[in-house]
């Protein structure tokens, strides 16, 4: 399992725009359609990586947790499935009903919406405020698989907090680390 570092897009950037398909029903989005009144995280995240593997059960809790607080959550997958068939939109559409994930799937078929993010590896996370300018990049939490650390959430769970309270997000973050995205 190699182990690939986020590479920390400077905070304040705007979100790069997005339409693609949701691999759950089919329908095209954009981000502009998806985002949330008070926040909208981005997830880079694909099936097959045990680093997201292990936080599944977590990534599905945290849309379940934030939705009614205005935070939307977006998860892309922008793996080459051609080497990487696990990865295939069907198996996408499985693995988000499989994990009960409340949130859209999408497919970055042509790569260019990890590009324009800068996501390096999955999980990659993004939290953006209302205004679509990056407040948090970082770590889920600092469990990683076999650490025996809990699976908490706790890092993006503080930068949610914080915008919901109106507070200042911690300019002090960690990259999240996994296996990098795989690219064509």
């Amino acid at each position: 399992m190699a182990r690939t570092e986020s590479n920390m897009l400077p905070l304040g950037t705007t979100a790069p725009d997005f339409k693609l398909v949701d691999t759950v029903d089919d329908v095209t989005k954009s981000l502009r359609e998806l985002k949330g009144t008070t926040a909208t995280l981005v997830m880079f995240i694909c099936n097959h990586c045990p680093f997201v593997i292990h936080v599944n059960a977590q990534l599905s809790q945290l849309a379940k947790d934030y939705v009614s607080k205005g935070i939307n959550c977006i998860a892309i997958s922008s793996n080459d499935v051609e080497n990487y068939p696990q990865d295939h939109p069907d198996l996408m559409k499985k693995n988000a009903i499989d994990n009960d994930y409340i949130f859209p799937y999408l497919y970055d078929q042509t790569q260019d919406v990890a590009k324009a993010y800068d996501a390096a590896c999955t999980p990659d996370f993004f939290l953006f405020n209302s205004d679509l300018k990056l407040v948090y990049a970082g770590q889920l939490d600092d469990s990683r698989p076999g650490n025996g650390i809990p699976i908490t959430g706790k890092d993006i769970r503080a930068a949610m907090d914080a915008l919901i309270n109106n507070n200042p997000v911690n300019p002090n973050q960690k990259p999240s680390m996994g296996c990098n995205i795989k690219w064509k």
